[in-house]
């Protein structure tokens, strides 16, 4: 039993590295591309920590090895454990709606703790860091999603409309 739940966990950490990977693709894409240059989450993040902690200094890896973290731990585990309540019958589907709600949440929650407001509407940039924010999410969960098909033995199910 103890070895199936580790199995499983190695699995949707897995799944979640996949993920991390589409993710970093697309943040790198942004800053090779010169795209949204005062965009910027990590540091936004970056700057949020220092001021909660009184002000100190934060080294700028700090962000990055917490969303990596949390990509590859927590929503990994995550998904994993909701998968069976996601709508959709297959991997692509589930991944991309749980990029849609992870969205949501960030763009109500995230954004404006930092003080860049609902979906970053704060920083003047009209819906760009919006739709930004969306594709970096769903390329993150939809290579979740992939992930989680493949190394759950369900690749028939990948694009597969039935149940």
């Amino acid at each position: 039993m103890q070895q199936a739940v580790v199995h499983h966990l190695w699995k949707s950490l897995a799944a979640g590295l996949c993920g991390n990977a589409a993710h970093s693709s697309v943040m790198f894409l942004k800053r090779w591309m010169g795209w949204l240059p005062t965009f910027q989450p990590y540091h936004d993040l970056q700057l949020g920590l220092s001021h909660w902690l009184g002000g100190g200094p934060v080294h700028p890896t700090v962000p990055w090895a917490m969303s990596f973290v949390n990509g590859t731990l927590v929503l990994g585990i995550l998904f994993r454990s909701t998968y069976h309540l996601l709508p959709g019958h297959n991997a692509v589907t589930k991944g991309f709606l749980f990029g849609i709600m992870g969205w949501i949440a960030m763009g109500l929650l995230y954004f404006p703790i930092l003080g860049r407001g609902p979906f970053a509407s704060d920083l003047g940039l009209g819906i760009l860091p919006a739709a930004y924010s969306l594709a970096m999410v769903l390329a993150y969960s939809t290579f979740l999603g992939i992930g989680f098909s493949v190394l759950h033995s369900e690749p028939g199910r990948l694009w597969s409309m039935r149940g």
